[in-house]
């Protein structure tokens, strides 16, 4: 089922064609935004560019009207700008020309009949003393409002040129000066048809986008080659890893972060080949654990069958003793599996860890009487803490039956207590062969052995360092491990003190 719906499944694109289209839809949206501002509403823009400069310089302008720096100001306008400027003082009907700037040469303004200039007035007291007037000089020579100079067709009272097609726009504005005389300022700009240009840009922007498409095209393949060649090469490397060969590097060229992806995988892949060394150590290592209990069983359940008269309470004891070993180990197993999943529930409660580490050591009587072992244990007070009790006694039973594995011949530990501020730590010390440095970041591995020899511990099962580990990250302890080689080593964890008044307030409440 699973191959048919692969199989049906489209073709993913490739990283090259996935470029280009990206990188063709940025062109076209570029193209699309140019043409609309350029090309589509250029008349608009234009217009309405040259609307803001009659506006600004009829401020500029009325802000001179009865200086003498009136023509100056009027005339860099007129030359800034390209507009045609007048200035007339309003006299009863009559109408005094104190400027006229013509920077075209034809103007209207220097062209238009007296029925213009009225018209224009008119209409400008009409809107409120300001008004835009916009036709073309051809509209303008027909209702006989303006005279041309130039162009005229030999034939007709009019002139053809395109000239005529010339959008003339003039602005008039009324403005009181300081005593009664009343000004009209006129200011008229010449806009010749865009069409032609228009027309010329839009075929420019087709070749122009033609252009960019095909570099586009040739740009996503530079770009593919520098980002998918490496990324095939690791992709095909993954491919290896994953079907276990855990000797694969990741080479990666070009682009920063494909070269710190090749860096992470290429620890990936050690981390995996270290995980499946110790899951192969793992397995062997528990096998031996179970078999040799097995065995024993085995071998004593035989011998009490077979040979008459060895069915003693020593014999039976050995199966006994095997039986529990073989279910300590299992506990153990299902304990690590449950804190590494999480399944691990805490039950704080305030105990007094000192008495906690003296109940811990009795357990340790009749091994030290029997084998000749010395545990030591040293405090100089009383401490309470907040934590999971059973969960801590893991950790103290875990770590001293460590430190008795590897304690050598001396078969010396010592578990000391020192209370710093707000803060106790508790060491188990051995005097052992101590553990090289590269060593320390893997002892709290499952059956990490740092002789890689294994051997059968002399009490626990060989797992205790990985419990203790995740029963203190449970509790947001710190611990580590100090060792030096030849002088044994000092394992550590530290628990957040308990004030002695809350501890005695707590005990009153009780009582």
């Amino acid at each position: 089922m699973k191959k048919t719906e692969r199989a049906q499944r489209p073709r993913d694109i490739s990283l090259r064609w996935e470029l280009f289209l990206y990188l063709a839809l940025f062109i076209v949206f570029v193209l699309a935004v140019v043409w609309l501002f350029q090309v589509k509403l250029l008349d608009r823009f234009y217009e309405s560019i040259k609307r803001r400069e009659l506006i600004r310089t009829a401020d500029t302008i009325e802000e001179h009207i009865g200086k003498s720096s009136l023509y100056t100001v009027a005339y860099q306008n007129a030359v800034d700008y390209g507009i045609c400027v007048m200035v007339l003082r309003i006299e009863g009907i009559n109408a005094i020309k104190l400027v006229a700037v013509d920077v075209t040469g034809d103007s209207v303004l220097s062209n238009m009949t007296d029925k213009y200039v009225t018209e224009l007035y008119n209409k400008s007291k009409e809107q409120g003393g300001e008004y835009i007037d916009k036709r073309t000089k051809g509209e303008l020579a027909d209702a006989g409002l303006y005279y041309p100079r130039f162009f005229f067709h030999p034939q007709r009272d009019y002139y053809t040129d395109s000239d005529a097609k010339i959008v003339s726009t003039i602005l008039i504005r009324l403005v009181q000066g300081t005593g009664d005389e009343e000004y009209a300022i006129l200011l008229n700009v010449e806009m010749t048809p865009m069409g032609a240009v228009v027309s010329t840009m839009s075929m420019q922007y087709l070749w122009i986008a033609v252009a960019l498409i095909v570099g586009s095209l040739f740009l996503a393949l530079i770009i593919s080659r520098t980002i998918s060649r490496p990324i095939e090469r690791m992709n095909s490397a993954a491919k290896r890893l994953a079907s276990g060969n855990y000797d694969v590097n990741f080479s990666g060229e070009g682009f920063r972060e494909i070269r710190e992806l090749a860096d992470t995988l290429n620890y990936a892949a050690r981390e995996l080949s270290k995980n499946d060394r110790l899951q192969k150590e793992l397995i062997a290592n528990i096998s031996h654990d179970l078999r040799t209990p097995l065995t024993m069983i085995t071998g004593y359940g035989e011998l009490i069958r077979d040979i008459p008269g060895e069915n003693t309470p020593e014999n039976i004891q050995a199966i006994i003793d095997e039986a529990e070993r073989l279910n300590q180990l299992v506990n153990d197993l299902l304990d690590l599996s449950r804190l590494q999943a999480g399944a691990g529930q805490l039950k704080i409660s305030r105990f007094n860890l000192t008495d906690t580490v003296r109940d811990t050591m009795q357990r340790y009587e009749k091994l030290v009487q029997a084998t000749g072992y010395r545990i030591n244990f040293w405090s100089d007070r009383e401490v309470y803490v907040e934590a999971d009790r059973n969960m801590i006694l893991q950790v103290l039973y875990n770590l001293i039956n460590n430190a008795i594995n590897y304690s050598g011949e001396e078969k010396l530990v010592r578990v000391v207590q020192s209370v710093g501020e707000k803060v106790v730590r508790i060491s188990v010390i051995d005097t052992g062969e101590g553990i090289p440095p590269e060593h320390l970041p893997y002892i709290w591995d499952r059956y990490y052995k740092v002789d890689k020899v294994h051997r059968r511990a002399a009490v626990g099962t060989g797992i205790g360092l990985s419990i203790v580990k995740n029963v203190l990250e449970l509790h947001r302890a710190r611990y580590g491990v100090d060792s030096t080689p030849g002088k044994g080593s000092t394992f550590w964890f530290e628990l957040p003190t308990v004030p002695p008044d809350e501890v005695e307030a707590n005990t009153e409440n009780q009582n």
